[in-house]
């Protein structure tokens, strides 16, 4: 998903770093585009789409709320989602007297639900504490909105520089980065809409992906020379101090097992399945067999 998370999995599998493979997210651009005739003309909304948990930041949230709503009497918020840190914000709105600034739409279905949302906004805020890669972020700057975030994880490889504030997981870091990207807006110093749109259409295509996915099962696929028992072993081994103990164990009893099956029924005994690769197939087993096996494979498939 991000360079990020490889060099986290790297770390912990301890496994060499070219064995991992960085592919990320696309969006479907053809349902996250720009609406500006959604947004109000006389307010600059904020948005925050997440679960309402510890570690999407929640009450950093809560934080900057009151901050960002005292300096600019033009902003309101949208807060989509659901969770149990959801009472710290509406805690928050109900102490300010801010029910008419701070709407709180709850659990928000994916797709077009969400870009449904999106679209009414000027500003994405993205308060997480730890993220690997924040889907969230790329799905709100194609919907044209300008992103601000906490500067955690694989974020700061995510969106380009002109599309993105980042920040310290702080309320007093938020707040500023919040205000740039405001004042940002209101002196038109902002990305247009479809200037963000299309530069995350083109870093984030699904034909993208699945180039860069075919590479790696194309790679697998082509290692013609299968580990040794002794390579597996130790390859398990370094999974962990514990898991790799527990994997080479099932490893070693799996190994067990088939050398007593191979014992009573051995596999020089047992029928090869036959290699079906259409008319390639057949003529390679009438060279071989003199046409007989093709016989039966023909009558086998009427």
């Amino acid at each position: 998903m991000s360079v990020f998370r490889k060099e986290n999995t790297v770390l912990r599998a301890k496994v060499p770093s070219k064995s991992v493979s960085v592919i990320p997210n696309a969006v479907d651009s053809c349902l996250f585009y720009p609406d500006v005739s959604k947004r109000d003309p006389k307010k600059i909304t904020i948005v925050t789409m997440s679960r309402l948990v510890y570690r999407k930041g929640i009450d950093l949230l809560a934080g900057v709320i009151p901050a960002i709503c005292a300096a600019y009497p033009c902003v309101q918020f949208l807060i989509g989602g659901d969770g149990p840190k959801r009472i710290v914000v509406e805690e928050v709105r109900e102490k300010f007297c801010m029910q008419e600034r701070v709407t709180m739409l709850g659990a928000v279905e994916q797709g077009k639900a969400v870009r449904d949302v999106l679209v009414r906004g000027d500003i994405f805020l993205n308060t997480s504490l730890t993220e690997a890669f924040c889907m969230a972020i790329v799905e709100a700057a194609s919907c044209g909105l300008q992103v601000v975030s906490t500067r955690v994880g694989g974020i700061p490889e995510v969106l380009p520089s002109d599309l993105i504030w980042l920040s310290d997981p702080t309320v007093d870091g938020l707040v500023a980065a919040v205000s740039s990207a405001i004042d940002a807006k209101l002196n038109d110093k902002a990305a247009p809409p479809n200037v963000a749109h299309a530069t995350v259409a083109s870093m984030y295509q699904w034909d993208d992906v699945v180039e860069r996915t075919e590479i790696v099962y194309n790679i697998v696929i082509q290692d013609q020379f299968p580990l040794t028992f002794s390579e597996r072993f130790q390859r398990h081994l370094r999974s962990g101090p514990y898991a790799g103990k527990f994997l080479a164990g099932l490893v070693l009893i799996c190994e067990v097992l088939l050398w007593i099956i191979d014992w009573f029924c051995p596999r020089e005994s047992i029928d090869m399945a036959v290699d079906w690769q259409g008319e390639s197939c057949q003529r390679k087993n009438q060279e071989q067999n003199g046409g007989g096996d093709v016989e039966k494979l023909e009558n086998s498939a009427t």
